[in-house]
């Protein structure tokens, strides 16, 4: 790790005495600057978790004390669920292009956005890569599938972003209509907010003659990696350091164990230090090129949140939803993926058993806005199986 230390060792320092809120995460374990001089150093800092963030800005607002710059030289604020206001920096981190050069996006390039464009970081973050890579966006965001696809065949469009299940949609509408590979135009692709799996991936790039790749990223973080033939999971940028950690103890593990994955964001402008992202994955003991980490997988979750449709449901926000309803006794989402699509359904046991229309439309109109996720039904019951809040039932494969 001796290429990171001296980026690390900088961001330390500068955090320190510009991030109030990385002063006190410092400061509250006993850890001074100069006790971090190395990337195996940031041990001695406890990670920071997705829940204590969250904790970190409702009591300090709007950044939660993380921002080091004026806020008046922000391009852009996002919102992710807790609520966090997430801050865009004015200049984007070093290799955030990598994914899209490795697929080939350039100029001639109309490429299908289908990620959704407000709130959220994906849609914009998407398209200035592309743009900056010379192609021309269609940003259509998420859904109209007849009308991508008009598009993509009228305009000729290239190429896609968004999940692959998307794509999985519009292929079967596209066979449907009669086309094939040699008369459907899209031939690059970048996923991402969900796994991609070998069955997808053999009939984008087998069937459809497609090349393709998949972001892993977090609202926090951005984009920090991607997938490229020929290497085992993921590419990580240089503007990231990743490490294994024991979630419970903070400990690192060895190259090459799996842990929770702890990162620390080289962004001066908003700096994360051990960060926990609560995906459980392995990093390669060996640098590719010499220089990019490789994490070797995601192996699922140290804790109880899920990603449903790009957008993680935690177990916290449907009991913040449950304590608005007094009528409730228990409650439990179940996630399942009928014809490559997420649904999620919420059985409800009430104090006084029964069901209630009116007691339904409010837990779903509050679990959406805690979650910012379609509610798509809720369900009355005697008695719920088993002690998880959420209970994910997909078959990716």
């Amino acid at each position: 790790m001796s290429h990171f230390d001296n980026k690390v060792k900088a961001l330390v320092a500068h955090a320190y005495a510009n991030a109030p809120a990385i002063k006190q995460q410092m400061d509250d374990a006993g850890v001074s600057p100069d006790d971090i001089q190395t990337a195996d150093d940031l041990v001695k800092i406890p990670i920071l978790s997705k829940d204590a963030l969250v904790e970190i800005h409702r009591n300090n607002p709007p950044f939660g004390g993380f921002l080091t710059i004026d806020p008046a030289d922000l391009p852009r604020i996002y919102i992710s669920p807790g609520p966090i206001f997430d801050p865009q920096p004015p200049s984007e981190a070093e290799g955030r292009l990598d994914a899209f050069k490795y697929v080939g996006f350039g100029r001639g390039d109309r490429v299908l956005n289908t990620f959704a464009y407000h709130l959220t970081p994906a849609g914009l973050l998407l398209d200035e890569g592309l743009r900056a890579c010379g192609a021309t966006v269609l940003p259509t965001g998420p859904g109209n599938t007849d009308l991508q696809i008009m598009m993509a065949t009228s305009l000729g469009a290239t190429g896609f972003v968004g999940q692959p299940s998307y794509l999985m949609t519009i292929l079967d509408k596209v066979s449907d209509m009669g086309m094939t590979a040699e008369t459907f135009p899209i031939k690059k692709a970048l996923f991402s907010a969900e796994p991609y799996t070998p069955t997808q991936q053999a009939r984008f790039e087998g069937e459809w003659g497609m090349k393709t790749t998949s972001a892993y990223g977090t609202a926090d973080l951005g984009f920090i990696g991607y997938t490229k033939a020929g290497v085992q999971g993921f590419v990580i940028g240089d503007h990231v350091l990743l490490q294994i950690c024991d979630p419970t103890t903070g400990e690192l593990i060895p190259d090459g164990g799996q842990g929770e994955i702890v990162a620390t964001i080289f962004n001066d402008a908003y700096p994360l230090i051990r960060f926990g992202t609560g995906d459980l994955g392995a990093v390669s003991p060996e640098l590719i090129d010499g220089k990019y980490q490789n994490l070797l997988g995601l192996f699922g979750r140290s804790g109880g949140a899920i990603k449903v449709r790009g957008m993680f449901l935690h177990p916290n926000q449907l009991d913040a939803a449950k304590n608005f309803i007094p009528e409730i006794d228990k409650l439990q989402a179940i996630i399942t993926r009928p014809e490559n699509k997420d649904v999620v359904t919420i059985q409800v046991v009430l104090k006084e058993g029964g069901e209630d229309e009116e007691i339904a439309n409010k837990l779903i109109a509050l679990a959406q806005n805690a979650a910012r996720l379609r509610i798509d039904e809720v369900v009355f019951v005697e008695e719920i199986d088993g002690k998880r809040t959420i209970v994910d039932q997909r078959d990716w494969d």
